[in-house]
């Protein structure tokens, strides 16, 4: 079996991820993709989702991201995102009050920037919905 690679996960005030991984999984803007120990190396931008990996231990573990940007190295994978919390840190009740402003807002916005604001907030409020109500890290 192949060795760990380090996953580090940033946001500008916090690091919330770093640690070694089996593999780590992630929504990229063209796709989802996976990164094992001696990956070519490479960059891409990150939509709203769900990073998963396998820690050290073989646990699955999952961290929401707002989007953001990604660099794959063979020893390394960094991720940089405007926000990003651990599953097993998403507030439920704060997770469905955002997704009730963000369909509020967008049934009631008035012009084009507040339809693509209103539609980005629902994204992720959807996202952290979801993986607030499942079980796990």
């Amino acid at each position: 079996m192949a060795g760990n690679i380090r996953l580090e996960i940033v946001t500008p005030s916090t690091d919330v991820v770093n640690e070694d991984a089996q593999i780590v999984m992630a929504p990229g803007s063209m796709g989802e993709f996976g990164v094992l120990t001696g990956h070519t190396p490479f960059m891409t931008s990150l939509k709203v989702g769900d990073i998963r990996y396998v820690d050290s231990n073989g646990t699955e573990r999952h961290v929401f991201v707002s989007g953001g940007f990604a660099e794959a190295l063979p020893e390394k994978v960094t991720v940089l995102a405007e926000s990003a919390e651990r599953r097993s840190d998403i507030d439920a009740e704060r997770a469905q009050s955002a997704l009730t402003r963000a369909e509020k807002r967008l049934a009631e916005s008035s012009n084009t920037l507040d339809v693509i604001r209103a539609k980005a907030a629902l994204a992720r409020a959807i996202m952290r919905v979801q993986m607030a109500s499942k079980k796990g890290a």
